[in-house]
């Protein structure tokens, strides 16, 4: 393999707007990367996320497979 063909590697930490912090690798060079949403706060992973039912979908689905 070719010497110095790949970008360094660095540890960074990443900052949440909800507060929430880790430390990841990147290989950027800023020390911190800012992010909107994470993990702990995207409401998927928290549970928290609301299933829009438009015309009965989620009815017609369940009645077909007996859900």
């Amino acid at each position: 393999m070719k010497d110095n063909m790949h970008p360094d590697f660095n540890e960074v930490e990443v900052s949440c707007a909800c507060g929430a912090k880790f430390v990841t690798g990147s290989t950027t060079t800023n020390d911190v990367i800012k992010v909107d949403v994470c993990s702990k706060c995207h409401p998927f992973y928290t549970g928290k996320q609301k299933l829009i039912d438009v015309g009965g979908r989620v009815d017609k689905f369940k009645r077909r497979y007996s859900l």
